[in-house]
């Protein structure tokens, strides 16, 4: 037996030791996690805009990519579950520092052009393949790291008591990370470094992070003092079915929302990381609000809120709505979104439970964020043939909302009957408005078909004055390309290639020094084959394998073309890229999504392409109208790193000959191209200091907002 004093006095070094042990999780943990939910939220960007190129610059690429990144979070959550329900802390801990390590032979997360697409695969499938390889693992490990850190903080004692006592905060503190991850990409990152920088970056970050949860594994390992008082969470009883229920379905709502919300953004202004990061954005800082606090979730202001924004929502998208301002529109739609994920994030956070059921509760949630992912990624567009995820969203939210808050306060007296018919009433309004948007939208639909690449509708429109039907393919809100019906007008080239604009002066100043060699980035309607004469060679190439059968079914541009014709399926710039030289004599650059801009078609790497492929004083003519952005800045600018002069041709619309506004930038060599003929009256383009040359390594659409 050691004598009183000497034992007295191994006790307070034992309690010395284990006041820092606790003090140091206490400091650690926060650390790991708030490091953790940064580089999460970097790298879903970073990598998204590395690959997008690869995939037509679609916006249905961050789609896929969201969806991804719900379902590894909800992996990641699975293993920090499945570890903690299985494994001794110790062992735990030792299996996470060695999948750190084992990530490391993954860095740099760079992905490996090898995964780029010939045009024959399905690219969903192999952007969730790519994305599995190149960042699977530590993804999946960041993702761990809140309820990892949780439970290993639920293990310790004392001066980590503090955070123990209410892990949410924690949670709070992981989507602050990650919101002020998203704020700093398209401010700070993305203006500022190219994506292979980013990637070395955050690679040596990630390092960092790892060295971090090593440190704390090694910490919270440290013994503590043992005179705590029983956990009551330990003692708390199983969850009722009905909750886990509701966890589930207030996670899988907004996230529904989000995605759809994102598609109609990005689909009719830009699929760039400034347009993506901001509803998810907002996603997270609901999050934040509500389990950093109570006080920030008011029940009855967001159900009037919300009574207000799901039909007006429903309202805008329908018709020359969907076409507004794009601050008004991206304004609008986020204010929506804020409200509606405040309600269910608010109700889930009531619902949270005790610390017993922790990484249950954060299981179940990233199962119904990943599965509401899914409906929206992958079924919605295998199952509906328009883009009705938008009102189907709206209308699941309303429902959730409404039987959520209907469950944590039942209705008493008159002033909660009159808010739940209110409810009921908000419900049939919401689906009565997608109703009517699904009847104005389809009514005179000759055709309706959906993919990865988007939706795409042929309609065929009468005038009222008795003039000829025009029939008009859609993609989104976007006219692809249209056609008069009148058998004496179905040769007219309309709508953005008219003989008076930039493509069809250029195709008349080339005419008179004999057969024309075209290259067509971009088939739409096939209307640039009305130009095409018996001597005259044309090649389309087209990514989306829906359009070629809508071209030849419902136009007849292509049947109409006096010369030999081919398509090559699959991303233009890809296709020229394996293509020998085609020494075309005009390349046209028209591969518009919606009205989102493939950033990768006007990069100087590409213009390179372009001019490997014109033949001697051939002419690029690249169309840049569009209602948000002013693109002539960016082409001159990559028209000037090649050494090319550029000129602007802009043409107003005459409604008689169905020909709209359009803008084309004409890069060429020629000589007297512009100083004569047909193009003497193109303008020079003005390019403000501000507009520097995109490269494949960087772009800032922000810089080019009208």
């Amino acid at each position: 037996m050691f004598p009183l004093s000497i034992r007295a006095a191994l006790n307070d070094q034992a309690a010395r030791r284990a006041t820092l042990a606790g003090f140091a999780a206490t400091a650690t943990i926060p650390v790991s996690i708030l490091l953790g939910s940064v580089l999460l939220f970097l790298v879903e960007p970073m990598i998204a805009k590395m690959i997008l190129p690869w995939f037509g610059g679609t916006a249905g690429v961050w789609t896929i990519c969201l969806l991804f990144f719900q379902v590894t979070l909800c992996i990641g959550y699975i293993y920090a579950h499945a570890s903690a329900r299985l494994l001794t802390p110790a062992a735990q801990r030792l299996l996470h520092v060695g999948l750190l390590a084992a990530s490391f032979l993954l860095l740099p997360l760079i992905p490996s052009p090898g995964w780029k697409p010939m045009g024959e695969e399905a690219p969903a499938l192999r952007v969730l393949m790519l994305l599995a390889v190149t960042i699977g693992l530590p993804f999946i490990l960041l993702s761990a790291t809140g309820p990892l850190m949780q439970t290993w903080l639920s293990w310790h004692d004392d001066e980590a008591r503090g955070l123990a006592a209410n892990p949410y905060r924690l949670f709070a503190l992981s989507n602050f990370g990650s919101f002020l991850a998203l704020l700093a990409y398209p401010i700070v990152v993305e203006p500022l470094f190219g994506t292979g920088l980013q990637a070395r970056l955050w690679s040596a970050a990630y390092v960092v992070f790892a060295f971090a949860c090593t440190g704390t594994a090694w910490v919270t390992s440290l013994p503590v003092s043992t005179n705590r008082a029983p956990d009551a969470a330990r003692a708390e009883g199983r969850v009722p079915p009905v909750e886990r229920i509701l966890w589930f379905v207030l996670s899988a709502a907004p996230s529904m929302l989000l995605l759809a919300v994102t598609g109609h953004i990005t689909q009719n202004v830009a699929a760039i990381p400034l347009l993506w990061v901001g509803p998810l954005a907002i996603y997270l800082l609901t999050l934040i609000l509500c389990f950093e606090s109570s006080r920030w979730y008011k029940p009855a202001l967001f159900c009037i809120a919300l009574a207000e924004f799901l039909p007006a929502m429903m309202y805008v998208g329908v018709g020359s709505h969907a076409n507004s301002d794009p601050r008004l529109l991206v304004g609008f739609y986020s204010a929506g979104l804020f409200t509606a994920c405040m309600l269910c994030h608010g109700e889930l956070a009531r619902l949270r439970p005790r610390t017993s059921h922790l990484t249950s509760f954060y299981l179940t949630v990233a199962a119904g964020g990943a599965a509401g992912a899914l409906l929206t990624a992958a079924v919605a567009p295998a199952v509906l043939d328009a883009l009705y995820d938008l009102p189907i969203a709206l209308g699941l939210t309303g429902i959730v909302a409404i039987l959520a808050v209907h469950r944590a306060r039942p209705p008493r007296g008159r002033v909660q009957s009159l808010t739940y018919l209110g409810a009921i009433l908000l419900w049939v309004l919401t689906v009565g408005l997608g109703a009517q948007w699904e009847y104005m939208d389809s009514s005179s639909a000759l055709a309706r078909v959906r993919n990865f690449y988007g939706a795409l509708k042929v309609v065929e429109i009468a005038p009222a004055d008795g003039r000829s039907a025009v029939r008009r393919l859609m993609h989104g809100t976007i006219i692809h390309g249209e056609q008069f019906q009148d058998p004496l007008r179905r040769c007219i080239p309309t709508t953005y290639y008219s003989p008076q604009s930039g493509v069809g002066l250029a195709l008349a100043s080339l005419e008179a020094a004999g057969a024309i060699r075209i290259g067509v980035i971009g088939l739409g309607a096939g209307t640039l084959a009305a130009y095409a004469r018996p001597q005259d060679s044309i090649r389309f190439y087209e990514i989306n394998p829906l359009v070629p059968a809508i071209a030849s079914q419902y136009f007849g541009y292509l049947d109409a073309c006096g010369a030999p014709w081919s398509l090559r399926l699959g991303d233009g710039r890809l296709g020229l890229e394996t293509e020998p030289d085609r020494q075309y004599d005009l390349l046209v650059i028209d591969a518009f999504s919606g009205d989102a801009i493939p950033v990768h078609l006007l990069t100087v790497e590409a213009f390179r392409l372009y001019q490997r492929h014109l033949a001697r004083g051939g002419v690029i003519a690249v169309h840049v109208s569009n209602q948000f952005l002013d693109l002539a800045p960016v082409v001159a600018r990559a028209a000037d790193a090649i050494e090319t002069p550029a000129r602007l041709v802009t043409n107003t619309a005459d409604a008689e000959s169905g020909r709209n506004t359009a803008q084309w930038v004409l890069v060429s060599r020629r000589p007297g191209l512009f100083s004569s003929g047909p193009l003497a009256d193109a303008t020079p383009i003005d390019t403000p200091d501000t507009i520097r040359a995109w490269t494949d390594d960087y772009s800032n659409l922000w810089r080019s907002l009208k």
